[in-house]
Parts: C-alpha cells; structure tokens; sequence
C-alpha cells in the first residue's frame, strides 16, 4: 500500500477528502525485508526443463518462464502444510529472497466450477490446516494470496454454504494475523469477467478483507492489466462508499499478456505478460499461474488435468500463437 500511492491517487481522486486508504492489518513491509522475488526452484516448468534438456523449446522455456518468480500453491498434495510452507519460505529467507504462495485448500474448492474441485475435508479440518500454513511461515517475511476464487464461486452455493465459505475465509485471515506478523495476505477478488464491483467489494468485506492487507485480481486468468486496474479501483470506490476503507492489490500477469478472449480454460493465442514488480498500476504484478499449466481437460489442454504442465502450451505462451 506504502508503495502504491500513484495508482490508487488517479482512482480515489473524486472521493471524498476524509476517506483515506485504511491501514492494513500488517505494519510490516516484507518487500523491504527481501532483495527481490523468489524464483521457485522446484516449479513444474524447471522440473520440466531440468528433465527434458534436449528438447528445442527447452531453451525458451528456461529463459522466459521456469527462471521468472512465480507463486508456489499449496493444498492437499502439500502433505504436512507446516513443514511445506516452512521450508518453502526458509529457503527463500536463506537467499534473501521474497517468497509467493497460494493457500488453496478450502472445504468444498471450486464447488461450482469444478475443474478444481477438492480442498479439506470439512470447514474444522480447513481451520486446522490453514492454522499450520500459517504457523509454517511464522516471522520470515511472504506474501500470501488466499483461496483463489473462493468468493467468485458463490453462484451454485446455497447461502448456508457461502456463510460457511465466508467463515472459513475470515478465520484463515485471523491466523495470518495472529502469526504471521511480516507477511502481506491477498484475499482473491475473481477477475473483471466474473461478477460487478459493488457485489465484490460486497463478498471481500463480509469474507473479512479488513483483515487483510488487500485483494489480487486475475488469478489463471487473462485479462489485461489495464482491465483488472480499472476493476479494481471500482471495486475500492464501492469498499469507500459502503464501508469507509480501501485496500492495495495484486494482479496476476503470468499470461495476461495478449488479454483476454472471453475464454477462461486454456484458450488458444495467449501470451505472457509483465514479469513480477512492485507497482506497474498496481501494489505489485506477480505470476501467480505458471504459464503452460493446464487450466483442466478444455481448450488447447484437452486430456489434461488441471495444473499438468503442457510444453507446447507454455512455448507458444512465450510468443503468442
């Protein structure tokens, strides 16, 4: 948010005086405390890399994704939560590095659109599992970005099942809060084709977003920059007018960069977009998706499952086509 202020000057500019960005619910800056951000060593575009040496597209593959920061997701496949996420961001800390990880894991996961589906086995045992996320992470310095469509997911959800969803949401944000004193959490706010501001802002204020220091926006989606920078400013007019806050946020550029083509699961003729930044009409641009990763069995990934590393994907991601 501190370091923010020119995008947020030109959307907040026909507010009112009084209401100024609220404080986030962490004081502590973890981009000041690292020299830059985490390239995951283990992605599945290096592992790819690493055992396909000879392959001609390894080289682009190399340059342009496996070797750019990206987000690490954690969920059930993480085994013990703790100790993922600890040595995850142990080994980031050791190299001075900013770390980017995905809590994706709540009861019920992508209830609606299924390619996703899973998560923890009841709301008890998400609380317990996100409690360890937390705990794994302790003081070191991370950012967080919680439960990706988790709030854009509502639309086959009874109301008992979206306050549930809700509750899980709110207590993940009290963990962080309570352990977690130099990592920055983004509660996932959907993309600009999925929904209205003034229901999003909605959704992210009774899920809890006061308790996080802000929103990302475009999590494996393709919308451009300018879009989600524009849908995000509206999102944060509607948090003034309605509850007297604002909040920083993240947008999510891994293949962003050909913009959207109103197709969500693995369209053809997508690109990658601004590599990872602080600012850039943002808090930060990250890449939270690994280009190349299917978006589930559709589109140009048809017979794959989602998050299966499709090279041929990710090589015509690199330029364009």
């Amino acid at each position: 948010m501190r370091r923010r202020i020119s995008t947020l000057t030109a959307a907040l500019i026909a507010l009112p005086l009084t209401l100024v960005v609220a404080p986030s619910a962490h004081a502590a800056d973890p981009t000041t405390m690292t020299s830059g951000f985490y390239v995951d060593p283990n992605s599945t575009a290096k592992q790819w890399v690493a055992a396909n040496p000879t392959d001609g597209r390894a080289p682009a593959i190399s340059a342009s994704i496996a070797n750019t920061p990206m987000a690490r997701w954690f969920g059930s496949w993480s085994g013990s939560i703790a100790t993922a996420t600890g040595a995850y961001v142990g080994a980031a800390d050791y190299w001075d590095k900013l770390p980017v990880l995905v809590a994706y894991n709540v009861y019920n996961r992508d209830y609606c659109g299924g390619h996703s589906g899973g998560g923890a086995s009841s709301p008890s045992a998400y609380a317990t599992w996100i409690a360890e996320f937390a705990g794994g992470i302790g003081q070191r310095p991370a950012v967080v970005v919680l439960e990706p469509d988790a709030l854009g997911d509502y639309a086959c959800m009874n109301q008992a099942q979206i306050t549930e969803r809700r509750g899980m949401i709110n207590g993940a944000l009290a963990e962080f809060n309570r352990q977690t004193p130099n990592t920055w959490v983004y509660l996932d706010a959907g993309n600009p084709g999925w929904g209205n501001p003034a229901t999003m802002a909605q959704r992210l204020h009774g899920a809890g977003l006061q308790q996080a220091h802000g929103f990302s926006l475009n999590i494996s989606n393709y919308y451009s920059t300018g879009e989600n920078t524009a849908f995000a400013n509206a999102i944060n007019a509607e948090l003034s007018a309605r509850y007297g806050y604002t909040r920083p946020f993240v947008v999510d550029t891994s293949r962003n960069g050909n913009g959207s083509d109103g197709q969500w699961c693995n369209p053809a003729g997508r690109r990658i977009g601004t590599p990872p930044q602080k600012g850039g009409g943002a808090e930060m641009l990250l890449w939270i998706k690994t280009p190349g990763e299917s978006d589930g069995n559709c589109g140009v990934g048809a017979g794959s499952s989602a998050g299966q590393f499709l090279p041929e994907a990710a090589y015509k991601m690199i330029y364009g086509y």
